[in-house]
């Protein structure tokens, strides 16, 4: 009745001219899909009809949910009616079974009605999970990959892309990638380029997924070179060997791929053809006297005349003589002179010749002389401008007297040692640089006598310096200007050919300058420090994020013959599977260079990197400021973050905060709070906790719970506080932390017991347990350690060590052995590529062992490789 009474209302409104037509639908309404919970609207539009309602499902739609709108088409005249309506999530999810949710519009005229098309409306969803995802594959070079995928089941179906290292792969622009109808990815023929990390992403209306990465990788097997020509015969004269060879390079194997079969030499039997050697004939006939006074003969190099690589003739082929007086043409005088005239000017021509060689003689001799005084002065002269430095003191020098040399060359000294005269420490007392008026002599006894003006101190190998007198005298050099003030973060020492060690107490930062690494000849002042991050701001590119402190040593510009080995703490989870860690090095112009992919180390280049699970340490040939730094290659990449927290040491309030520090897992780090808060007041509150920070883009979220109620309450107005992601990742930001404010209600509450939880949001957290029994350790001084205290193998007994495993062994009893006793096999290309494998295993020994190492457990090792040298391990350095 409802439909019935506007029907005929409408009929009566509409034109006599019209009212035989029936309604046309200029609008039908489509197919829709919900995303999550937002409604669809459904349009229709239909001329010329009187009314228009929607059935859903075969059942009407009231009419107060359709919003109705009239119109008059201006080019026919015939009225226009547009109906909507909106579909909710809830009115779809009612329909159950195998029927799906469906719309349609029904017009009316005074002719009759129409229907319109079903619009079915669905709700828009995907899956997580895919049904198949691609798979890692090692492959040849120009062989075919594919690689599968079937997406999440989802409404509307998903949409699949590829993406290769976190970059679309586009069969548009490369022909040589084909994404098939069933979504597989296929490569037609591999290249070194397409190695990688690839991806499936499956998307739709609704979300976005992606599979798990595969890893492809493309391996090139190795292929042989052309022979070179053959060498010459190995014998001079006679039977010999010659040979040619090839190498593996044509292409050279990578990444994993086939080593070339066959030999890389060949040899063959050849005869040299025996030299000859020249021989002189005999001399000729002497000449007729010439005018000069002079007579000649020769000979030849003909009996016989050298031949295929013979050697010529010594000697000279051409032989002069003064002829006698009667020989020599006399000369005609005048008639009018007597014949004792005649003589005497015979005489006198004689006597000049004689005076102008005696002049001669004398000339050469007085050169002579002038060139040794000038080479003598030349020489003492730079002997003294060779001493740099006379707080720099080693035994075993000639007995001479030194001055204090010129300040612009204070960075070396280059006595010459007296290698007969052996000592196993240094002692004695250091003269300051600045007399520079008195001379001081040096013997070749240990000892020396205390000198009058400032002075430092080296007992033992041990130096006590004045880090201020040394941090102002060097920032004073160009190479200096970024030194840090910080006098409490840097150790110096000064160090000749027997090396020695620098450390920075409690920061896990050393560098150990091995026996040899300084040339003999020369002494260094060198210097270690760690630079606070907001003295030397390191640029960081895109996700990169700093894993270890900024370390410098110095100066620049040392000439070492061997690598020394800088030891320093990072803080990343050590599997390069997830990590591109890359080494930094400072130039001269104050930038920042990439000089090393840990994983891709070259033994050719000036550095190299042995990563352990909490520290790093670098090989180097070079002295300068260095930092880790890394980019995670997936979201499986975690920093090792440390939590300490402190309070304060007095309280004598109601409040009480407690200071949570989140900072990277490095002690460098943890020494510079420790300073910081002894400055504040605070004190360490309970042992320092170890969190895996991943690279998830989620914040780190930090509570306290179960305090007990009946003598404390939080003042915190939220449940948790939270530090943004980046803020940590980037590691830029030194001293990170929250303050959590407590109040107890009564001053006589001393003690306190809770949980501090921490976790990731959407990740598993962790809790600790918190008490205030922990006392707070004090620092030790900085030290710097010189010449034979600097390291736990005698420098004599590690000569002999070094000689005994060097030389390759049939039995293999030498230094690879050695490496694989000590667990270090995996760094024997890098130890093969040094002059001396042995000497540079024991540096990395004495690197890692310093504190903790055991030298029987070492002369152990040496005794089960079957080396008698082990026995002098036992012996004390004063049998030494």
């Amino acid at each position: 009745t409802l439909y019935l009474s506007f029907f005929y209302a409408a009929t009566a409104a509409l034109p006599a001219a019209f009212s035989d037509r029936l309604p046309h639908f200029l609008v039908e309404p489509e197919d829709k899909y919900i995303v999550k919970n937002k409604p669809v609207t459904l349009t229709c539009r239909s001329t010329p009809a009187t009314q228009i309602y929607f059935k859903c499902n075969g059942e009407w739609v009231h009419q107060d949910d359709h919003y109705i709108e009239h119109s008059v088409d201006p080019a026919t005249g015939l009225p226009v009616m547009w109906v909507t309506i909106d579909i909710t999530r809830q009115q779809v999810e009612k329909i159950f079974g195998l029927d799906e949710y469906w719309c349609q519009c029904v017009a009316w005229s005074t002719t009759g009605t129409q229907k319109s098309q079903k619009a079915y409306i669905r709700i828009a969803y995907l899956r997580k999970n895919f049904e198949e995802e691609p798979q890692s594959k090692e492959v040849a070079l120009d062989q075919e990959v594919s690689l599968r995928c079937h997406p999440p089941e989802g409404v509307p179906p998903a949409e699949v892309e590829w993406q290769r290292n976190e970059d679309l792969v586009d069969p548009a622009s490369d022909p040589n990638f084909v994404i098939m109808p069933d979504h597989n990815l296929v490569i037609k023929a591999a290249r070194l380029a397409d190695t990688g990390n690839y991806t499936c992403v499956a998307k739709n209306i609704v979300a976005r997924r992606k599979s798990n990465s595969a890893t492809v990788l493309v391996f090139v097997n190795g292929g042989w070179s052309t022979w070179t020509t053959w060498s010459s015969c190995s014998a001079v004269c006679g039977r010999g060997w010659q040979k040619r060879s090839r190498s593996c390079t044509n292409p050279t194997p990578l990444n994993g791929g086939t080593s070339c079969d066959g030999q890389n030499v060949q040899k063959s039997a050849c005869v040299a053809t025996c030299p000859v050697d020249g021989g002189w004939s005999e001399w000729s006939k002497w000449s007729a006297c010439g005018a000069d006074c002079s007579m000649w003969r020769s000979r030849e190099c003909t009996q016989p005349s050298p031949g295929t690589g013979g050697k010529d003739c010594q000697g000279l082929d051409l032989q002069s003589l003064n002829c006698t007086s009667e020989q020599c043409p006399q000369k005609v005088f005048p008639l009018h002179l007597t014949s004792v005239s005649r003589l005497t000017a015979v005489r006198g021509a004689e006597d000049v010749a004689l005076y102008v060689g005696m002049v001669a003689v004398a000339l050469c001799l007085t050169l002579l002389l002038i060139v040794v005084v000038l080479v003598y002065r030349r020489k003492k002269e730079g002997l003294d401008a060779d001493v740099a430095d006379s707080s720099i003191l080693t035994t075993g020098f000639q007995p001479m007297g030194i001055k204090p040399s010129k300040p612009e060359n204070s960075h070396l000294l280059t006595i010459q040692p007296d290698l007969t005269t052996t000592t196993t420490s240094y002692q004695g007392t250091l003269r300051s640089r600045h007399d520079a008026t008195a001379k001081f002599s040096m013997t070749n006894g240990p000892l020396l006598d205390p000198l009058p003006n400032g002075s430092h101190t080296l007992h033992n190998g041990k130096l006590n310096p004045d880090p201020a007198e040394f941090v102002s005298r060097f920032s004073t050099q160009s190479y200096f200007k970024t030194l840090p003030r910080d006098v409490a973060n840097t150790s110096y020492g000064t160090f000749n050919f027997l090396g020695g060690r620098l450390t920075i107490p409690n920061t896990g930062i050393s560098l150990l300058i091995p026996p040899e690494a300084i040339p003999r000849g020369k002494i260094y002042e060198i210097y270690l420090t760690v630079q606070r991050k907001e003295d030397l701001r390191l640029p960081l590119a895109g996700c990169q994020t700093l894993l270890s402190p900024v370390v410098s040593c110095g100066p620049p510009g040392v000439v070492l013959s061997r690598p020394v080995i800088l030891s320093m703490d990072h803080c990343f989870d050590a599997c390069l599977d997830n990590w591109a860690v890359r080494l930094k090095k400072q130039n001269y112009e104050g930038t920042w260079e990439d000089v090393l992919l840990m994983g891709e180390e070259l033994v050719s280049e000036p550095f190299y990197c042995q990563l352990e699970a909490e520290t790093c340490r670098l090989f180097s040939e070079q002295l300068g400021t260095f930092a880790v730094v890394g980019e995670s290659l997936h979201m499986g990449a975690a920093k090792r973050l440390r939590l300490v927290l402190f309070s304060d040491a007095y309280c004598s309030t109601l409040e009480y905060n407690i200071r949570v520090y989140c900072m990277d897992d490095t002690q460098d780090v943890f020494k510079e709070v420790m300073q910081m808060e002894r400055q504040l007041g605070g004190r360490l509150i309970d042992e320092p906790h170890v969190l895996l920070f991943k690279d998830s883009y989620h914040n780190l979220r930090l509570s306290i719970h179960d305090m007990p109620q009946a003598h404390w309450r939080s003042k915190l107005l939220a449940g948790y506080q939270e530090i943004p992601f980046y803020h940590i990742w980037n590691g830029s930001q030194r001293y990170l932390h929250c303050t959590f404010t407590l109040e107890r209600l009564s001053l006589s509450t001393c003690e306190l017991t809770c949980q501090l939880c921490v976790w990731q949001v959407e990740g598993e957290g962790q809790s600790f347990s918190l008490d205030f029994n922990i006392f707070l350790v004090m620092d030790s001084n900085a030290t710097a350690l010189a010449g034979p205290s600097a390291f736990q193998i005698p420098y004599l007994i590690r000569q002999k060590i070094c000689s005994s495993l060097d030389a390759p062994c049939p039995n293999g009893a030498d230094w690879r052995m050695l490496a694989q006793r000590l667990k270090l096999e995996r760094y024997g290309h890098f130890f093969a590529s040094k002059a001396s494998p042995t000497s540079g295993i024991l540096d990395l020994w004495e690197a890692q062992h310093f504190h903790s190492g055991n030298i029987n457990q070492l002369a152990a090792v040496m005794a089960d490789i079957g080396k008698q040298e082990a026995m002098i391990f036992l012996v004390s350095d004063g049998d030494c």
